[in-house]
């Protein structure tokens, strides 16, 4: 399973994690935890659902949250940034989207997610649509998080 794959990785790098989740509402926290050992890696998590819990314990900005919205890249790479500062991690990553089948537009459709990775070096995102009801949007979505946790090992090695 690739979250045990995450957990090796992180274990033999000496790196700690930290996830801030929307959209998936503690899943990827949820996957990490299911790994016995996993308290080596895993500092913890942040259900950032609303938007004040955002931007009181993330830091994530105000004017982010009016300009750009909850579900954008710029939230997506302050809510990653922020967690990681939050609990002194190493590495974080967040999730932020439309799980559905509500709360879509043109601009925004049902199963937009925004995935962010930050460590103290960087921060990136990815970008990802899924089509899947709530359920399988925010599986998918949880998937992409630590497929995208997995790659940053690729990069360093």
């Amino acid at each position: 399973m690739i979250e045990e794959e995450v957990g090796d990785a992180l274990r033999k790098s000496g790196l700690t994690l930290a996830t801030a989740e929307s959209c998936t509402g503690g899943l990827v926290g949820h996957r990490i935890t299911n790994v016995s050992g996993s308290s080596d890696y895993y500092k913890g998590g942040v259900i950032a659902y609303a938007n004040e819990v955002k931007e009181k314990h993330l830091h994530v900005a105000r004017e982010t949250l009016e300009d750009k919205g909850a579900v954008s890249a710029e939230c997506a790479r302050e809510m990653a940034s922020g967690v990681r500062t939050l609990l002194s991690s190493d590495i974080g990553i967040s999730t932020t989207g439309i799980a559905g089948p509500t709360g879509g537009t043109p601009d925004k459709p049902v199963g937009l997610v925004y995935i962010a990775l930050a460590t103290k070096e960087y921060v990136d995102y990815e970008k990802r649509i899924f089509h899947k009801d709530r359920e399988g949007n925010k599986r998918e979505a949880a998937d992409a998080a630590l497929e995208m946790l997995k790659g940053i090992f690729w990069k360093v090695k």
